[in-house]
């Protein structure tokens, strides 16, 4: 089972597409009870953020609530504000996953991405989690300020894309940049703030360079790529 190697081991399972149906109903309860500890999840997307986590095992005991709600931006992390100040292994983490916005980012709401991109943008999401989760308040606040500088902004979301890759999610994450850039028209995606005007740098890694990433990786090598 998925699990048994994703919690339990460093070397994560390399899976090119993941289904909702590729899971009985035990399996993903063995899933939810092995990694679920500590986690808030909407029902609705229960599977798709449980597989995710099964690639973060650092993350077992880390407080993380994931909630649905009206916010501009398509998904969103970070700290509970109460957490902010106290150490990293007692934080509480907040992922947003917006059902509503405007237009413009209507097209790449999550309710509108295939299973496999979900999980993918997911992973992206726990990225954040994991990069936060090393880091003691200075460095949180750091974070905070360098949203204000673009240049921070095109580091940071290319590094945690990084991340995320690393953890073994790389093709799902592929599946979310290309049905990103697919239906935002963009060859670039440079953030909900941004939507409106096509970006000539990379701050979330594209299509490409994503497959350039998995390519160099040992980890990835078993596994065809076909997207």
């Amino acid at each position: 089972m998925l699990i048994t190697i994703n919690a339990k081991a460093s070397q994560p399972k390399i899976t090119q597409s993941f289904a909702a149906t590729d899971f009985t109903a035990p399996e993903y309860a063995a899933i939810k009870s092995a990694v679920g500890k500590y986690k808030t999840i909407p029902l609705q997307y229960e599977k798709q953020v449980l597989l995710a986590l099964s690639y973060f095992p650092e993350l077992l005991n880390t407080r993380i609530i994931f909630r649905v709600k009206h916010t501009y931006s398509p998904l969103s992390t970070r700290p509970a504000w109460t957490s902010v100040v106290i150490p990293p292994q007692f934080r509480t983490y907040i992922i947003t996953i917006s059902d509503s916005s405007m237009n413009l980012l209507t097209p790449i709401l999550f309710n509108k991405m295939d299973f496999n991109a979900q999980v993918g943008v997911i992973g992206h999401e726990l990225s954040h989690v994991a990069d936060f989760s090393g880091k003691h308040v200075l460095g949180l606040l750091r974070v905070g300020a360098g949203n204000l500088s673009h240049k921070f902004l095109d580091r940071f979301e290319f590094k945690t894309d990084s991340i995320c890759i690393d953890h073994g999610l790389g093709y799902q994450l592929l599946s979310w940049s290309i049905f990103v850039r697919k239906n935002l028209h963009h060859e670039n995606y440079d953030g909900a703030d941004n939507v409106r005007t096509p970006m000539l740098k990379e701050r979330y890694m594209n299509p490409d360079t994503i497959r350039k990433r998995i390519g160099s990786l040992t980890m990835y090598r078993n596994v065809k790529m076909t997207q």
